[in-house]
């Protein structure tokens, strides 16, 4: 069937309309002229600065509730959030966060942990690790809680006031990563403090600080707009008194 000679020539309007904006942008923006030159300097600097709105107005924020080991306000539970398992054993940055929490445990800082990570296919389960990796270090099962749909930030955060009732905590995660967990966990209604793992931002090579960097600049993004529209988790659930459970066992 031909095309109807209306159709044709609105087609043609509309690829000669992308045509001269496509040269006019490229002139505009040409790097072999001064004014060229200029403007796209203007324009990557928006750019860049537009980059790095999101993490500086997160930082900003959770600055605020970020502590050291030492002076992190006491409270009742730790959240430790999951960061990779190798088979049944926790990947080097998981064991730097279980290894701060077994010390802020042992300091008196929370009586209970709260284990949150991803165990969304059966061979594959952070949580489990992170319990067995706690009791091995002689914590008692009794005061660990396990949250298995922690797939991200926002859904551990959200899980844990929803679902498991906790309303103040200590936030347990590498130093680049804390910032968010304390803006996301505020913003899903939990009096929280971050404390981050001393060794985190040094662990590995140069490229691997330059990765976890770049991903939070990223991230950050998705927190902002998490905390606005505050999305349901994937996994809600039913109510699981836990950690009212555990927070008795303690106290025993």
């Amino acid at each position: 069937m031909p095309t109807p000679r209306s159709l044709r020539t609105g087609l043609g309007v509309v690829r000669r309309f992308f045509r001269r904006g496509s040269k006019a942008f490229a002139k505009a923006f040409s790097l072999r002229t001064l004014p060229g030159r200029r403007r796209s300097f203007q324009a990557l600097s928006i750019a860049t600065i537009l980059l790095f709105v999101p993490i500086v107005y997160v930082r900003a924020v959770a600055d605020t509730y970020v502590y050291s080991a030492a002076d992190v306000p006491v409270e009742p539970v730790g959240i430790v959030f999951g960061a990779g398992v190798q088979g049944d054993q926790p990947t080097g940055y998981l064991t730097g966060r279980l290894n701060l929490a077994l010390q802020l445990w042992h300091a008196g800082k929370f009586k209970v942990f709260l284990v949150t990570g991803d165990n969304s296919t059966p061979t594959y389960n952070e949580p489990k690790a992170m319990r067995d990796y706690l009791e091995a270090h002689g914590v008692p099962s009794d005061v660990i809680v396990l949250d298995y749909a922690g797939f991200d930030t926002w859904e551990s955060c959200d899980r844990a006031k929803r679902i498991f009732g906790v309303d103040h905590a200590i936030l347990i995660s590498q130093g680049f990563h804390v910032p968010r967990a304390a803006y996301l966990c505020r913003a899903a209604g939990i009096e929280a403090y971050g404390v981050g793992d001393p060794n985190g931002l040094s662990e590995g090579p140069e490229s691997q600080w330059i990765q976890d960097n770049l991903r939070e600049v990223a991230a950050s993004f998705n927190a902002v707009y998490q905390a606005t529209i505050q999305p349901d988790p994937k996994f809600l659930g039913p109510q699981d008194d836990g950690v009212a459970q555990a927070l008795q066992n303690s106290a025993k």
